[in-house]
This record gives C-alpha cells, structure tokens and sequence, in this order.
C-alpha cells in the first residue's frame, strides 16, 4: 500500500523540457571584450553567457564562476576578448528528454546549464539550480549533496542511506529504469570524489587518461548488489615515460580501488578493475587487446571483447574513449563470421529459467526456494548487446539498445514492448527486493528472489516474461547460428 504522504507518480518523472520554462540562449560574439559580456550577464540577469556567432554556431560559454576563476582570481584583463577566458565545454540535450535525464545528465558531466536543442537547432536553456527547485525532487537534492560530501567517511554514509531512498521511490511508483539511471549517478559522483581526492593527494598525473566504468554500472542499470567494474586508458608517451607513467595510474587504481570498497563498493570477484595490471593501459595498448580479441574470435575473446564493450566514462578525457570506440566502429564493419557466432553461443549459455512443465527453476537457500533474479535477465543483456555489436550501436544502456534497434527495425514494435515491459517487471522486483532485504531484514542485498515471497500474480507474470525471453533466444540462434 502507498504511504498517504507519497504520490503514485511524480509528475517530474514524466515531464519533459518541452513542458517547462527554458531561458532563451543569450550570447555575444567571441572577440566582446570580458568587462562588456559583464554588463550583458548583469543587464540581462542572466549568470551565463554563450560565446559565438550566432544560435547556429555556439563555441562556450562563460558564467558568475568563469569570471571569478579566470578573470578575477588571476588579475586578467577586462579588456580581453571572451573567447580566451571562456569554458569550450559545452552539453546540449534534445528538448523531448525528460527533465529528470537533464537533471542526471548534467550531474555526470560538471556542467550547471544545459542548452536545449530541437532538430539541431538550440531553442533554450535551464540550469541546475532551476530544476532542483522543484519540490519533490529528494533523490536529486540528494546527489546534490554526494557532490558536496567532504571525505571517504561522508561519502560511506551517503551510500548507506541510498536503499531507503530506492525504497522510497519504488513507494512512489517511479519506474525501475529511472531508479537504475538514479543509482548510477550516485555510485558516479562518489567514484568521481574519491578521484579527485585521490589525484590532490598523489598529484596531477603524468598524462592525459580516462577512468571508465563496465557491466551494470556501464549500462546505467545499476542495482543495490553491486561491485567494482572499471578500467583506465592513458595516452601514450616516449618510452623514456612509460614505466613512470604505468607506475603512477596503477598505484591510483589501487588507491582508488580501496577506497571505494571502504565505501561499499565491493572488490570484483573477476578482477575487472583497474587495480588489475591487465585492465589499465595506454590507447595504443587498449587497441592492441581489441585487434586480438576480434581476429581470435574464440569463445574467450568474444567474451572480453563483448565485457568491454558495455563501457562508459566517468571521468578525465573522454576522448580517449571515444577514440577507441571509433577503433571498434572500424572493426565492426568487416567481422570474421565466427565473431558473431561464437558471442551468440556465450549469450545462449543462460537458459530462461523455466522447467519443462514451464515451472520457475529454482534451487534451496537457507532452506528456502529461490531463483536468481541476475541469471534470469542475463539473456536479456546478453541478445540486447550481440544485437547492438551486429548493427554497430554503442549506446550502453539495455533499454535504449532496445529503442534503437526497433528504430532500425531489428524488433518490431510488439516484440519490442513485449521485450521492455519484461526486462524492467524483472528489474523492479530485483530493485524492491534488494531494497526489502537491507532494510527490513538487516541483510546484505542479494539477487536471489525467495518463491515463497511472490504472490500468484506475480508467477504468473515471471513465467510469462521467461517464454518472452525464451522466443528472443530462439530469434537470436536463428540470427546468428543459423539452427533452430
């Protein structure tokens, strides 16, 4: 039963920014000297300002913090062109995103404003602060304040009290992917935060790198059961460097590694971390891995590669990634038939968790019958993933794989519904039960559902959802096996 205080569904959760108020785009040219872009942020009442041409060709943009650090605190010329000051960083979301997304988006990448675009053309802006105002938005007043937690211990408790807000949400009604995007922002800015305070301690690094993140934590779909999934590219230096370099990102790994296990975050059990010697290297390196994974092809290398290919960045410089990505773009055009072959064989490994009289499989736990919540949607991320190598798609997240491979007409738009409606079912009862356990048992969480906890209707729709699942494996042998 909802609690009275809390309502089915926050309007916030389904509003888009087309919905809401957006300032228009103010700018100036890129040769305005710094003291008059001044007087156009104070006129206006505005505390950002763009930099370009025109609303077509935008190339910054400066605010009250760019003037402060690059202007003020150095002594700078209020004579100086803007363009020498201004901040080239800039994000842009499409005006049909919900507002939530904006909120996460602009959480993971640093930035207080947004410009809001339509059919590539820009139409607006909102801000951070703009959002945050709304009333019932505590998850991300929340994440507001992980950013600001000061030490390792802080940032422990932060993670604490997120089970309790999970639960709060799944009370409200707030659907399972949004809660898994919302996780995910919170598990990147306590990864960020212990970076940053690992880098003031150590040191600036001696290259340019990009720390980034795998499996569920890569895909956004971050549960309450969750471990360290990360790796490092560096950029490549004279070999007279190499050895210092390696040296001082393995020693950060490290650090890092442990304290995001003192925070709660547990050590991989695989040893996919960049702590491990084999999972931190130079781009150069990163592609060298690719090129053998993909010319091998064997059931191994399928797997590392597939692994790796549900990856994100959280931080340094992005590009690094996105170089490698491009790399993997290449490769993908011209695939060896085995490739695709031998990633359909390891997808097909998980079986649908039904009996042959289409009974859950279930096995004892403290004497109690469960079922595994994790294997039962692995295939699920396994096809989703083969679909998105085979039709070079690199958006990480299950879900939006899923949108655009029914954009591209892989699934039609039944099966697709079918498909999303089953995989996020299976996520909310992962997300309500994990919540449950730690809250109201004093337990860790875990990915087993307990059989006797599920009413009827629930079966029900579990068995349901596993012939769903079972008709997507038999299209994906069909697809890449060639057997039925």
């Amino acid at each position: 039963m909802v609690p009275e205080h809390l309502t089915p569904i926050d309007d916030f959760y389904i509003k888009t920014l087309s919905e809401i108020t957006l300032k228009k785009v103010l700018f100036c040219k890129p040769d305005t000297p710094v003291f008059r872009a001044a007087q156009i942020m104070r006129d206006e009442k505005s505390s950002c300002l763009f930099v370009g041409n025109n609303l077509e060709d935008i190339h910054g943009v400066i605010t009250d913090i760019t003037l402060r650090d690059n202007v003020m605190a150095v002594e700078g010329s209020l004579e100086s062109p803007i363009k020498e000051i201004m901040d080239t960083k800039l994000v842009s979301i499409s005006k049909d995103a919900l507002v939530y997304e904006a909120l996460l988006l602009m959480f993971r990448t640093k930035t207080r404003y947004l410009l809001v675009e339509d059919a590539g053309h820009f139409v607006g802006v909102t801000s951070r602060n703009k959002i945050l105002t709304v009333q019932s938005l505590s998850p991300f007043v929340f994440i507001q304040s992980v950013k600001q937690a000061l030490d390792e211990a802080e940032l422990k408790l932060k993670w604490e009290q997120v089970p309790g807000m999970v639960e709060q949400m799944i009370q409200r009604g707030v659907r399972s992917e949004i809660i898994n995007q919302v996780i995910s922002a919170i598990a990147d800015i306590i990864a960020l935060r212990v970076i940053e305070q690992v880098i003031k301690k150590k040191g600036e690094p001696p290259a340019r790198f990009v720390f980034f993140v795998l499996g569920s934590e890569g895909r956004k779909e971050q549960t309450l059961k969750t471990d360290q999934d990360n790796a490092i590219i560096y950029e490549d230096k004279a070999n007279e460097q190499r050895e210092l370099v390696r040296n001082y990102f393995l020693d950060f790994a490290n650090t890092v590694s442990d304290h995001l296990n003192e925070i709660g975050f547990d050590y991989c059990k695989g040893g996919f971390m960049a702590s491990n010697s084999k999972w931190t290297h130079s781009l150069s390196h990163w592609k060298k891995n690719y090129e053998t994974w993909f010319q091998e092809s064997s059931m191994e290398t399928v797997l590392s590669y597939g692994t790796f290919f549900d990856c994100r960045a959280i931080y340094g410089d992005f590009s690094l990634l996105d170089n490698l990505k491009s790399f993997m773009d290449e490769q993908l055009h011209f695939p060896l038939e085995r490739f695709f072959f031998n990633m359909a064989q390891n997808a097909l490994q998980y079986d649908t968790q039904l009996t042959w009289l289409k009974n859950i499989k279930t096995f004892k736990v403290d004497q109690e019958e469960v079922f595994d919540i994790k294997r039962a949607m692995t295939p699920m991320v396994n096809a989703m993933r083969l679909y998105a190598l085979a039709n070079r798609v690199f958006e990480t997240n299950t879900g939006k794989r899923l949108q655009i491979l029914t954009e591209l007409k892989v699934f039609s738009p039944r099966e697709s519904k079918e498909l999303y409606q089953a995989y996020y079912y299976l996520m909310g009862l992962r997300l309500e039960k994990q919540a449950g356990a730690i809250i109201y048992e004093g337990n860790p969480p875990l990915n087993y559902i307990k059989i006797s906890q599920l009413t009827q209707v629930q079966l029900v729709t579990i068995k349901e959802i596993f012939k769903v699942i079972r008709d997507l494996q038999l299209k994906l042998k069909i697809k890449f096996t060639k057997s039925f």
